[in-house]
């Protein structure tokens, strides 16, 4: 039974309505992602109530973030502005903490703090919370319900993203099918069109992306995105040199291209064609990393665990999803669109897609564990269960790949015309005679034909409308004709199917917050608790009596920096009118009653008159500490006070 190929037009429609399908599977219904940063404590805390006001407002976070002046803001409950305006950043080793001071004599109330500001791999976060002076009130602040990447310009510069990605894997996959797998198919037009599409299609989202990256990370308003003020913002930071210098090596793939299908497809002499296949390849091979390493010096790869390995790891996975996937498109297209495809060249592209599965693996699993760190984020997590989701395309795309190998196997060569042999030689003579005959009525009924065109140009279009569609009909059937050529024809559509989904999950991924952060935000706050203290100098007020003479004051403690380690502890001794106090001696033990640790004695030393001090003080581990403070006015008279306090 004779095995005929699908329509392009049907197939081409079930490809897109397929990757449409699942592509709103995989994001309908569900929260924006979130990227690599993530909020993991405040100070004063999210609904907290605090007696007097703070001196400032603090925010943790999971990875570096990039502050701007107006990142945080604290809003009283009339909705004016409560903060200086000045960021301060607070980070110390790996905590990564920004403040922002409050005005004085700020009255009671509910204050809400919104921040947004951009992570380390190029992501907008934001988000907002309130706390109270005093005592909770009613507040004219509205929480805003626009997370920052969000609406109109979100989607768009989500698409651009998707665009770009598909751009890049045509444009690489493309031109190293050309030139590993199928020389001729430099000269094929449907080929060169594929590819410079590739090259329009990812020139076209860099330059969106560069434009919609002001109104993306800051105001969300689509008008913003020809601020020229904005635009030179973001030309400062790490994404807007990133997506400048992938337009400047886009220059370069541009005279790549060029070369390609110009002087290297006109090339007949074979020496030469090999010299300039050979720079060509070297060439392209520089262009497209560097095209490759312009996202990993923005994204994901480039914060977090092993930056200098996760970096040359994410541009060799990158390389080796457009080696694979691209290659896949322009054979699609070669199978559809070009005359014939020779078996030879299928054969060898089917061995650098092996190489790029092998590639893809064990740079995969190298980001698998970077991202991921455990089983339980892996099927905890949205990013894990993605990363299970492309495991398993993965697994389907290579079954079907493997079946694209077995038509290959079975495909026959297709003889370009002129090279058959005798007709004596094959048996045919007769029907050689026939088809010689057969050449000159079509020659005398061509000159017929050009006779009557002569005489009437109408006629003459007509008549050469209907020979062009005689000759796509005769070579739609040739192509039809050959039952291995037509299976091998529908595997690769459907391989390329699933590639589409394949695209787009992985670029999903690529803007999903890593089940490791995530995990580890997640046991940070746990850890801390609903009301646990951020890492910050702790400073507290004693007030004492001794019943003695002078035997009325107050001890200010500070305890710096107010974590786990090593901590400076500091004692001044104050009388009621805050003048210092000289006390013959004072002593400082700590106990964490929950885990029978203490108490732990600690003997300042003075400094000068109301000042001790104690350098080196250990905390050994984070949790509510109480802090009892003896002091003597005089050798008969001594009182302790104490005070619970969160530390870590």
């Amino acid at each position: 039974m004779t095995t005929t190929a699908p329509r392009l037009g049907t197939a081409l429609a079930r490809l897109l309505i397929l990757a449409a399908a699942l592509l709103g599977t995989l994001l309908a219904g569900a929260a924006p992602a979130s990227a690599h940063a993530a909020l993991t404590g405040s100070d004063p805390k999210d609904g907290a109530v605090v007696a007097t006001a703070p001196k400032e407002v603090n925010l943790t976070f999971s990875e570096q973030v990039a502050m701007s002046p107006d990142s945080i803001r604290v809003l009283d409950p009339a909705g004016r502005r409560a903060d200086t305006g000045e960021i301060r950043d607070l980070c110390s080793g790996s905590i990564v903490r920004y403040g922002v001071g409050l005005r004085a004599g700020l009255p009671d109330g509910t204050y809400t703090v919104a921040w947004q500001t951009v992570s380390a791999d190029s992501h907008p976060i934001s988000g907002a919370f309130t706390f109270s002076i005093g005592a909770p009130s009613t507040t004219s602040v509205a929480l805003p319900d626009r997370t920052a990447g969000g609406g109109l310009v979100g989607a768009l510069y989500g698409i651009a993203r998707y665009v770009s990605y598909a751009g890049f894997a045509v444009l690489v996959g493309g031109g190293a099918f050309v030139l590993a797998c199928w020389p001729r198919g430099a000269s094929v037009r449907p080929v060169q069109q594929t590819v410079v599409r590739g090259w329009l299609a990812l020139t076209g989202a860099t330059l969106a992306m560069l434009l919609l990256r002001s109104p993306y990370t800051g105001s969300g308003e689509l008008s913003d995105a020809f601020d020229l003020a904005g635009l030179k913002a973001v030309l400062e930071t790490k994404t807007g040199a990133a997506l400048t210098s992938r337009l400047l090596l886009l220059g370069a793939a541009a005279l790549f291209v060029a070369v390609l299908f110009g002087a290297y497809a006109r090339r007949t002499d074979p020496k030469e064609k090999k010299d300039l296949s050979f720079g060509l390849g070297l060439g392209g091979t520089v262009v497209a990393a560097g095209i490759a390493g312009t996202w990993a010096l923005a994204e994901h790869a480039s914060t977090g665990l092993q930056p200098g390995i996760a970096m040359p790891v994410d541009i060799l996975h990158l390389l080796a999803v457009a080696a694979w996937l691209g290659g896949l498109t322009v054979l699609l297209v070669s199978l559809y669109k070009a005359p014939s495809v020779e078996r030879s060249a299928v054969e060898r592209f089917s061995k650098v897609a092996f190489g790029a599965v092998a590639v893809l693996a064990a740079t995969g699993i190298y980001q698998s564990w970077r991202q991921v760190g455990s089983w339980s984020a892996l099927t905890g997590t949205r990013y894990g269960q993605l990363l299970l989701v492309k495991i398993g395309l993965m697994c389907v795309l290579i079954g079907i790949a493997w079946i694209s190998r077995r038509w290959t196997q079975r495909l026959a060569d297709t003889k370009p015309t002129g090279e058959t042999g005798e007709a004596g030689e094959t048996g045919e003579g007769e029907e050689a005679g026939e088809a010689g005959e057969g050449d000159e009525a079509e020659e005398r009924e061509e000159a017929e034909q050009n006779g009557a065109e002569a005489a009437d140009p109408e006629r003459a279009a007509q008549l050469a409308r209907q020979r062009a569609a005689v000759a796509t009909a005769r070579r739609k059937r040739e192509r039809d004709a050959d039952p291995e050529r037509a299976g091998l024809r529908r595997s690769v559509l459907t391989e390329a199917a699933v590639a589409v989904v394949l695209l787009a999950v992985t670029t999903v991924l690529t803007s999903t917050e890593p089940g490791r952060t995530e995990e580890e935000a997640a046991r940070g706050t746990a850890a801390s608790g609903p009301a646990a203290v951020p890492d910050r100098p702790v400073d507290i007020r004693l007030p004492f009596d001794t019943g003695g003479v002078d035997g009325k004051g107050v001890v200010r403690l500070s305890l710096d920096p107010g974590r786990t380690g090593a901590n400076a502890l500091h004692l001044f001794v104050e009388r009621p009118n805050g003048k210092p106090l000289d006390v013959p001696e004072i002593k400082v033990a700590l106990t964490l009653e929950a885990k029978n640790v203490g108490p732990l004695p600690v003997a300042p030393d003075r400094i000068q008159t109301g000042h001790w001090s104690a350098s080196g003080v250990q905390i050994p581990m984070p949790g509510e500490w109480r802090i009892q403070v003896t002091v003597r006015t005089s050798d008969i008279d001594q009182t302790t006070i104490e005070k619970n306090v969160k530390i870590g």
